[in-house]
């Protein structure tokens, strides 16, 4: 089944220097757009994270320090990678929980404003888990019937999810065909950060989603405890989850 789409929409995975969202950087991106008509384009680079990869992460999708010392960085290439973005729903495997905050990230790393809040995002790992439990290489086996060669690299795994998803619009009457449908389904929590360390709760209150303050109103507890928001600050967290906290701390502030 062929996706009905009002925006473009892009498939996408990041291969890393390691699983750490908020310190780990980009080794490659490979990206596959999808047209409203129907049309496709592709995109897939190299990317110098101008730090050491974790031999773990090699271990996986084999690309090490020497392939991409020579590489353009992420600054290098960010400002066009967000112009092909402009405009784009996104979706991935295991998107909302990595690849979209880590890319969200590395825009702010580089200084470069890029919105994702109108964004709608579809992540195929949510939909096969909560349909079937399974890994990206079964889910296109169980799927579309075809062995995932090359798996980890990219660009091989962006083409793989983007066959998946269309599979699965085919398997199941109850996904609609939509992406406004698929980005709720495919959503596990509100987040209104994209690491989902803040949520929104049944009240529509951002409350903290970790720690001993898990549940929490986020304006209350910095109201009762403010040295938390210096801790966070100061803490191994995403610039976006610093970012989102201290927007929440200056609007409470202004009451």
């Amino acid at each position: 089944m062929e996706l009905q789409l009002r925006n473009p929409i892009v498939f996408f995975d990041l291969e890393t220097t390691g699983i750490n969202v908020a310190s780990d950087r980009i080794v490659e991106i490979s990206w596959l757009k999808i047209m409203p008509s129907g049309e496709e384009s592709s995109y897939t680079q190299l990317v110098n994270p101008t730090i050491p990869i974790d031999p773990k992460a090699i271990a996986i999708h084999g690309i090490t320090d020497e392939d991409v010392k020579d590489k353009p960085t992420f600054k290098d290439i960010g400002r066009s990678l967000a112009k092909d973005l402009e405009g784009c729903d996104l979706a991935g495997y295991n998107s909302n929980r990595f690849d979209i905050p880590l890319l969200a990230e590395e825009f702010l790393r580089a200084d470069i404003d890029f919105d994702m809040s109108k964004r709608k995002f579809v992540d195929v790992q949510v939909i096969f888990h909560k349909m079937e439990q399974r890994t990206l290489t079964a889910a296109l086996k169980f799927y579309c019937q075809k062995d995932l060669e090359d798996a980890h690299s990219a660009q091989a795994d962006t083409l793989a999810t983007y066959e998946i998803l269309k599979a699965q619009l085919d398997r199941y009457d109850d996904l609609e065909n939509d992406v406004d449908f698929l980005s709720g389904f495919s959503t596990q929590n509100r987040n209104v950060d994209f690491a989902g360390r803040i949520i929104l709760n049944d009240k529509d209150e951002e409350v903290f989603n970790f720690g001993k303050y898990k549940g929490e109103p986020v304006e209350e507890v910095l109201k009762k405890d403010p040295g938390y928001f210096g801790w966070i600050l100061k803490g191994d967290f995403p610039l976006y989850t610093k970012n989102v906290l201290t927007k929440i701390k200056l609007r409470a502030f202004g009451k």
